[in-house]
């Protein structure tokens, strides 16, 4: 795994459109019409400019996953954080839908503890790869890191056949809660 170059922004936006297009929690509070994929490109570009500025982003050597990690304790709210969160509700979430996206966002940080971690945003791998163990070499690079840094990783999921897949890699189940789907919150220490 390396860092990321901002020039692969594309090829890695393009990764997670394919890894998340069917997810519950991102068509959650993405408007389901005729501009879906394009809402979901807005967030995967949104998300992958967050994790640029206040995080890292990671993709595998091969190219074929990659990995969007975030550090709340660096996060700050600057002129372009404000930007960016703009450009999400107009291109992504929509107006009808930030209260719903607001209230999802305000019951995950009620939920995750207030401590220095690695919050694994997202994870993904190109769909012709996927199941080959790309990710599980990706996912084991970002535990040894985050070991290094001495930081617990914590994550969401709303996707039940991953459960066994993170818990192989020692992450447990902390929450769960029902927001018209089951979303599991997980932590690795």
């Amino acid at each position: 795994m390396r860092q990321a170059k901002y020039e692969e922004k594309n090829l890695i936006v393009d990764i997670l459109i394919q890894s998340f297009e069917s997810n519950q929690s991102v068509n959650y509070i993405i408007p389901q019409d005729k501009k879906r994929i394009k809402r979901i490109r807005a967030l995967m570009d949104y998300s992958f400019e967050v994790c640029y500025l206040f995080g890292d982003v990671f993709i595998s050597d091969d190219n074929k996953a990659c990995a969007l990690i975030v550090y709340p304790d660096k996060k700050k709210t600057t002129l372009k954080s404000i930007l960016l969160d703009l450009k999400l509700i107009i291109q992504c979430v929509g107006f009808k839908n930030i209260k719903k996206t607001l209230a999802r966002e305000a019951l995950i940080q009620k939920i995750q503890p207030k401590e220095i971690m690695t919050y694994l945003w997202f994870i993904g791998v190109n769909l012709a790869e996927q199941n080959k163990g790309i990710g599980s070499r990706l996912l084991q690079e970002i535990i040894q890191q985050s070991i290094q840094n001495k930081r617990p990783i914590y994550l969401e999921t709303s996707t039940i056949k991953n459960l066994p897949w993170y818990s192989k890699f020692g992450f447990k189940v902390y929450s769960e809660q029902d927001l018209s789907y089951r979303l599991y919150f997980l932590k690795r220490d």
